[in-house]
């Protein structure tokens, strides 16, 4: 009988258990986890990071984590002890999740953000002549558009670049308290954010200044999207560039699917259990972190046909349930996704025709996961 202790694990390190692998090939150790578990008939794997950790890939065990809010908790998890992303509506629990969730929603709709995009199209640089690293420009491109988005293009350019460089950083570098640059970004939303209660605005601080807690959900939200969405675009624009009979705005939206699928900017996502669990006979102490991984679920070769190959076409047919996780899933759906895929499709229909110079687009995992780059591409 499998029990907590003797669950599948990848091979530990003297003094450290997982630690060291955790911090330094992440995506090596969780695929072997995962490998160790389908051959011993399971769907979770354990880890040693200094607390008990179990790893689950299965869509059973996603479609658990993500709708069973009492028992799997986010403000145990990672987010909490990364300064950018604790707060907000990612750290609030049931029973409150929902109402502010429902309280915060609107701004982040379809139909408000219809409202929003000339303006962020307007926001969108210029496409390089010649050779340019898609990498770099999706970064700043990003930034542009997430500023139009939020702020009308009024936040100061130079303090939100720096505001935002760290989250680009390996960890523990996201994870530093930094006050003095939070009290200037603070200071910053609350100046904007009077304009826009004198004065009105239809922009996204517009939406959330009057809401209590507004500027915290502005920044978080604002930290929790750059990324996530600048290495999604990122990699859509490397595989337009390296499969360009897929670049035409009726194929885009399979495309970014199947980007997101291969790369998904959550690679890996967390929680804490509020009480004891069992799961398929083995119990699973109260306080584990329980952890859910879309890297792992999507690309699953029992649940995705040719798992590790691009390919856009297999989006003709509906995905397997709570096998696709790129925002998230249940009640805490990501509050940018619609924004995000916006943003990128938007992008990907001003493209030229592209094809890829060289790179490596190689996943490197951190807060997010993106291509290790440069992605060096250019006009056909």
């Amino acid at each position: 009988m499998t029990t907590f202790s003797t669950l599948p694990q990848p091979p530990t390190r003297p003094g450290n258990g997982h630690l060291q692998d955790w911090a330094l090939r992440p995506l090596p150790l969780i695929e072997d986890g995962a490998r160790r578990a389908r051959a011993a008939g399971s769907d979770l794997f354990r880890l040693r990071l200094g607390i008990p950790s179990v790893v689950g890939f299965s869509p059973a065990w996603n479609k658990r984590l993500l709708s069973d809010l009492d028992t799997f908790r986010s403000a145990g998890g990672f987010s909490a002890v990364v300064p950018y992303l604790a707060g907000g509506v990612i750290l609030t629990d049931a029973p409150m999740h929902r109402r502010r969730r429902q309280t915060i929603n609107p701004g982040f709709g379809k139909k408000h953000l219809e409202t929003l995009r000339g303006r962020t199209q307007a926001a969108l640089p210029p496409i390089p002549d010649g050779e340019f690293d898609a990498l770099a420009w999706a970064d700043g491109a990003v930034l542009q558009l997430l500023n139009a988005a939020y702020f009308g293009g009024e936040f100061d350019s130079r303090l939100l670049h720096s505001f935002l460089a760290p989250l680009r950083q390996p960890f523990p570098v996201p994870a530093l308290p930094r006050p003095l640059l939070f009290v200037r970004v603070d200071a910053e939303l609350r100046r904007l954010a009077t304009r826009r209660l004198m004065a009105g605005g239809d922009d996204l601080l517009a939406v959330l200044a009057p809401i209590p807690g507004g500027l915290e959900e502005a920044r978080v939200s604002l930290a929790a999207a750059h990324d996530t969405t600048t290495h999604a675009l990122a990699y859509a624009v490397w595989h337009l560039a390296t499969h360009p009979q897929w670049h035409a705005p009726a194929h885009h939206p399979a495309v970014l699917k199947e980007t997101l699928r291969l790369h998904p900017p959550g690679w890996m996502g967390s929680r804490r259990l509020s009480r004891e669990v069992d799961w398929n006979g083995v119990q699973l102490p109260r306080g584990t972190l329980a952890l859910y991984a879309p890297y792992l679920s999507a690309r699953d070769p029992h649940l995705w046909d040719a798992s590790e190959q691009f390919r856009p076409e297999r989006w003709e047919n509906k995905p397997p349930a709570w096998a696709y996780l790129p925002f998230g899933g249940g009640e805490r759906l990501c509050l940018g996704m619609h924004l995000a895929q916006m943003l990128i499709l938007d992008v990907l229909a001003a493209l030229p025709p592209l094809r890829a110079v060289r790179g490596d687009d190689s996943p490197v995992p951190g807060i997010t996961l993106g291509p290790k780059g440069p992605l060096v591409v250019r006009r056909m």
